[in-house]
């Protein structure tokens, strides 16, 4: 791996300051901050590293922060706070722009603040310091960049889940959703209604069932959200392609 000249070390120094955290081993920073066309020998795998003490740590802090949310508004919280778009502001906020290394041809073509490499350097960089120092300083880098970011997400996740689900379509450009009821059971004073959402922009399909119509078709939708989650969570907080994304049913009872 190419060496750092005496000023760029400097510039580590400064990191490391921001970060809070001083390396034990310094080539774990380094090769954090490398993307895959300066060299072989990457960030990629410390970004698999970093994805996973991030999503772990976000979603404990969240638990204890929100102990009267849901499970699947739990995901969506933490989906919000770790997909691209925002782990790329995070490391703008940091600098992080700065340090890294990058191909010719990815500094000719604005790499340097480009999302996807931002938020994969953020993830490395979480994942290098993981490796050198354990999970604490991480703990304590994820109290330093995402405190003020998990303030106040309890009143968007907490409005009805089929108006939530239309503002993040609307949000996309993406058409609403349909619900129809697909079966009514049951004696007069005991009916189950069984609805499905669909949402085929994003192929998207949930059924679920309740005692009222309306209470299917929110929990209908709270079953496609959860499903948007899972994507969001599952391609690193990239939105899901439509055109790739599989048809899926889920029932709830």
């Amino acid at each position: 791996m190419p060496e750092l000249t005496p000023r760029a070390s400097d510039d580590l120094a400064a990191l490391q300051s921001k970060l809070g955290y001083t390396f034990t081993h310094i080539e774990l920073l380094k090769l954090a901050l490398t993307h895959k066309s300066f060299s072989r020998t990457n960030n990629e795998r410390l970004e698999f590293v970093g994805d996973a003490v991030l999503g772990y740590l976000i979603g404990s802090r969240l638990f204890g922060l929100y102990p009267q949310v849901q499970e699947d508004a739990l995901s969506l919280m933490r989906a919000k706070l770790v997909r691209g778009k925002m782990l790329a502001e995070v490391a703008r906020n940091l600098g992080l722009s700065a340090y890294l290394r990058l191909g010719s041809g990815e500094l000719k073509t604005g790499g340097r603040d480009r999302a996807s490499i931002l938020a994969d350097a953020l993830e490395a960089v979480m994942g290098a310091i993981h490796e050198d120092g354990g999970i604490q300083p991480c703990s304590d880098l994820v109290d330093l960049l995402f405190t003020d970011l998990m303030q106040g997400l309890e009143a968007e996740v907490l409005k009805d889940p089929k108006t939530r689900l239309q503002e993040y379509l609307q949000a996309q450009g993406l058409d609403l959703p349909t619900y129809e009821v697909v079966d009514i059971c049951g004696a007069d004073h005991q009916r189950l209604f069984t609805v499905r959402c669909d949402v085929p922009t994003r192929n998207l399909q949930c059924t679920s069932q309740a005692s009222s119509r309306r209470a299917a078709e929110k929990a209908a939708a709270n079953d496609v959200l959860a499903l948007i989650a899972e994507k969001m969570q599952s391609s690193g907080g990239v939105e899901p392609d439509t055109d790739q994304s599989n048809d899926t049913n889920k029932s709830s009872n």
